[in-house]
């Protein structure tokens, strides 16, 4: 009798979210010996929208106990919790005092869910990681990612900072499917969180009053609100509570409306534009930090043309990225509204193949 192939072991990361869950369903299918990994990333009650304390990680935890012991798969805690307040949280916090605008997403995957877990999954002997993240993989000699079939839930933007060396062990299966689809998968497994709602708000810590939240850290600077054309409109608590293209919460009104279009952090002033399409509040060439390219080939050529975007779900655009003295340029076709520093801009190729991303760092023109 020939020996029992051995299945391939992979940790699936389940956050109780329908998402992950069916990424566990359909590797198990698939032959896999699957473990469900629940990261416990923040454990602080969080004053929500609706002004109720939440401790979200005992609930969700709950929901992914629940459908690991419907899916008859064994299900493991990770606490990175201190890991995740000094890399992603404290980040967040100097990020925004600076005057910027960071994506805590996009830092948790970077140096949480794909380095920490990876490294613990493989120690413990797993073969892959898996996450519900809808991207798609194509493996072979290189390792490229392509954006999700659903596009409405492409998650291609927050994963421009992964490598070779961590795809190879990646496992994304809902990106060949559409939301809907998966939702029926899961009802017909009758998992408990078929149709729950998505999460949104801060990765791990939930739907939180961003103002509220910052001023646990930031103290009140309090200073003037300008126009575009030098005129004091009013007064803001401080620069670092607003970001770039905010329109709610400025107190101040006009024939049109307010958005934020630039923050003054040596003069202490938030300027803004009255009119949505007023032209303050568009960028053609902005410059880039911390570059990434996943897959190297395309990092030899010092100019390209490529399809990127600078805001999660907003359209592609056409843009040229450029070389100069170490750092990137992206020149886009035609002015990009609302570029924040300190947010991502990301670049794919006319097939849809993520090529990378980077730190939005200067957006003078």
């Amino acid at each position: 009798m020939p020996k029992e192939l051995k299945k391939p072991k992979v940790f699936v990361a389940m956050s109780g979210g329908v998402d992950s869950s069916v990424t566990a369903a359909l590797l198990k299918k698939q032959g896999y010996e699957v473990t469900g990994v629940f990261m416990k990333n923040w454990s602080q009650p969080i004053e929500t929208y609706s002004k109720k304390k939440s401790l979200c990680w005992i609930d969700e935890r709950r929901d992914a106990i629940r459908v690991a012991a419907k899916l008859g798969i064994p299900l493991l805690t990770f606490d990175f919790e201190k890991e995740y307040r000094k890399q992603v949280v404290d980040y967040m916090f100097r990020e925004y005092k600076a005057g910027r605008t960071p994506n805590p997403d996009i830092q948790c995957n970077k140096l949480i869910k794909f380095p920490l877990f990876l490294k613990r999954a493989r120690k413990m002997g797993a073969d892959f990681i898996a996450t519900g993240h809808y991207i798609k993989i194509k493996n072979g000699k290189i390792q490229k990612l392509y954006q999700a079939k659903d596009k409405t839930k492409d998650q291609s933007y927050f994963l421009w900072t992964l490598g070779q060396e961590q795809l190879k062990y990646c496992l994304f299966p809902i990106g060949d499917y559409l939301k809907s689809e998966v939702r029926q998968m899961a009802k017909k497994l009758g998992l408990i969180n078929a149709q729950k709602k998505g999460t949104s708000g801060i990765c791990f810590i939930g739907e939180v009053k961003i103002q509220e939240f910052l001023k646990k850290r930031i103290k009140e600077k309090p200073g003037e609100i300008i126009t575009t054309e030098g005129n004091v409109v009013g007064r803001h608590p401080g620069i670092f509570y607003f970001t770039i293209g905010q329109r709610r919460g400025l107190g101040v009104s006009g024939k049109k409306p307010y958005y934020v279009a630039a923050k003054d952090v040596k003069n202490n002033t938030l300027i803004v534009a009255e009119g949505e399409n007023n032209p303050a509040l568009y960028k053609k060439e902005i410059e880039l930090k911390e570059v990434n390219f996943i897959n190297r080939q395309a990092a030899t050529k010092k100019r390209q043309l490529v399809l990127a975007r600078v805001r999660y779900r907003q359209p592609l655009s056409q843009a040229v990225i450029c070389k100069k003295s170490g750092n990137y340029n992206l020149i886009f076709k035609k002015p990009q509204k609302f570029v924040a520093p300190g947010q991502s801009a990301v670049f794919y190729n006319k097939s849809g193949e993520l090529l990378g991303g980077g730190i939005i760092s200067r957006c003078d023109k």
